[in-house]
């Protein structure tokens, strides 16, 4: 049995308890945070600078290939945070935007450094450790 009210709907299980249900999808509470903006700006960016080269360059180009390597990379994150749970929703600051948005930057610089590098590289290592950086302090926030 549904019962409307208001915006929200209740559901009754089995036991007739009422359950509160928010009429709010989880991804428009995504769509509306801070962290999603920051993340939609980078991915604008990126996109606009792709259409620029575009325009005198081929996919070969590596400027093109790292503007698509980081697009896909920021795509990625944008379906992770889409599949946010409400409980975690509050947690999409604008600083966990900016962590994330960084994460991309080196996420590809490491890719540009492991095409000229081996793994075992100074750069390569130094890169990956400033990466893991990153990462946990954004797993301290979204575990």
């Amino acid at each position: 049995m549904f019962l409307f009210s208001f915006g929200c709907f209740a559901q009754s299980d089995a036991k007739n308890k009422v359950v509160q249900i928010s009429s709010k999808p989880i991804s428009a509470a995504v769509k509306s945070s801070p962290t999603y903006a920051e993340l939609l700006l980078r991915k604008t960016e990126r996109e606009s600078e792709l259409e620029e080269f575009a325009i005198d360059y081929t996919d070969e180009y590596p400027k093109v290939k790292e503007i698509k390597f980081e697009l896909n990379l920021i795509s990625r994150e944008i379906d992770k945070l889409l599949a946010v749970s409400a409980a975690d929703a509050g947690k999409l600051t604008l600083a966990l935007g900016k962590l994330i948005v960084r994460k991309t930057e080196l996420e590809t610089d490491l890719w540009n450094l492991s095409r000229q590098y081996k793994g075992d590289h100074l750069e390569v290592r130094r890169a990956r450790r400033k990466l893991d950086v990153y990462e946990k302090a954004i797993r301290e926030i979204l575990p």
